[in-house]
């Protein structure tokens, strides 16, 4: 589908670094800051159209304003319970947007099927986005984790066996603190 700006963005790269995770992170994760500076995925219908193509859903939600204007609200809620925990304001709101849908179970010809509706379409990623949140909290609370580069922003849901991980990126994040502090041991043998 194409954005209501009118740009084109079938051939348009995610240009996040973590890409990937469950649906309510990667949601949490279309804002993030590159070299110092914060970028936002979610700034235009463009953006939200390259997310929703990310994300596999470009062919059940529009990029319009509308689902933009859900979708933000959504990411602002599911940041207050990872950042902030269930706070009565952030559980309300995330139960509001939990509100605007259900799955609606049918036995198909494959055998039992369930179909995730909401009231308005425009609420769809956003519905499913807050549907997994209560997924991962239900199967594994202290597994979603914010990066602990003191710059990054991103989020991640730990899979490692023991549950140690501590970098969105090993490669990005992880090697950045490795080089501090190795640069603070020279400079303290010096």
């Amino acid at each position: 589908m194409q954005p209501e700006d009118g740009l084109p963005q079938r051939d348009a790269a995610d240009p996040r670094p973590l890409v990937g995770e469950p649906l309510c992170l990667d949601l949490l994760n279309t804002r993030w800051a590159e070299d110092g500076v914060p970028r936002d995925l979610l700034d235009s219908t463009g953006g939200l159209a390259v997310w929703l193509r990310s994300a596999g859903l470009d062919g059940r939600a529009a990029a319009d304003r509308a689902t933009l204007d859900a979708a933000l609200r959504t990411r602002e809620v599911l940041l207050a319970l990872v950042e902030g925990g269930p706070s009565p304001e952030a559980v309300g709101a995330l139960n509001h947007v939990l509100e605007r849908g259900a799955l609606h179970y049918r036995f198909g010809s494959g055998g039992p099927e369930s179909h995730p509706r909401t009231d308005d379409p425009a609420w769809l990623p956003s519905w499913l986005a807050a549907a997994d949140y209560l997924r991962l909290v239900a199967e594994s609370p202290g597994r979603v984790k914010a990066c602990a580069h003191p710059n990054c922003v991103l989020h991640f849901h730990d899979t490692t066996k023991n549950g140690t991980r501590r970098w969105c990126s090993m490669a990005v994040c992880g090697n950045r603190a490795k080089a501090a502090r190795h640069y603070e041991r020279a400079k303290t043998e010096r």
